[in-house]
């Protein structure tokens, strides 16, 4: 019997591709006036952006990617489901409380942390510590899961703070991030070795 929905797999399984289309593609509807090295991806989704509504419409997808996927995920911890939920509503968030054109907004910013924070910490949260549970589940590689989106995102801090690599830090560790559900659900679905398959 599986033990998530297949439409779990669907939805995290999209996670990643919208988040990677939106910035490509608003990127390029932004032109060569948009430095992806040093620009974030909140650039693309400020108003009056080239391509605001398209990264704006990846926010809100991937958003509802993880809300779905979290519901989907029984069989990880509740605390994990939680944050990763958590994480969903705040992609929503950054959709609706978007950069400024130029300069910081304390909202958009306290937004992104919370959402950085909330999927960083859900791998560890979600780990199942008692019998025996899809790789994706087991303590070590949510450990291992939640210190690279750690890393990743103390790297992007630091490039914020020297003006530099930002856009490329951001990249990488969201591109983890919306990763990691999919590589859960996949374990989740994978079929023990010994196991009958289902009728």
């Amino acid at each position: 019997m599986r033990s998530v929905p297949w439409w779990a797999l669907a939805s995290s399984g999209c996670a990643p591709v919208l988040l990677v289309a939106g910035w490509a593609i608003s990127g390029l509807l932004e032109g060569a006036a948009y430095d992806p090295i040093r620009q974030t991806i909140s650039v693309l989704a400020a108003y009056g952006a080239a391509g605001f509504w398209v990264m704006t419409g990846a926010f809100i997808g991937l958003g509802v990617c993880h809300l779905l996927t979290a519901w989907g995920l029984r069989t990880a911890e509740f605390a994990g489901r939680l944050a990763l939920a958590g994480g969903g509503l705040a992609a929503l968030a950054v959709a609706v409380v978007p950069a400024p054109n130029s300069g910081g907004s304390l909202r958009h910013g306290t937004v992104a942390v919370v959402g950085f924070t909330l999927l960083a910490v859900w791998p560890v949260l979600a780990a199942v510590r008692r019998g025996a549970a899809p790789w994706g589940l087991r303590p070590g590689p949510s450990v291992v899961a939640t210190v690279v989106m750690g890393l990743g995102a103390a790297w992007f801090v630091f490039e914020m703070n020297r003006q530099g690599a930002a856009g490329v830090a951001e990249r990488l560790v969201t591109c983890v991030q919306s990763l990691w559900p999919l590589v859960v659900v996949a374990s989740c679905l994978r079929r023990p070795p010994g196991e009958a398959p289902s009728k």
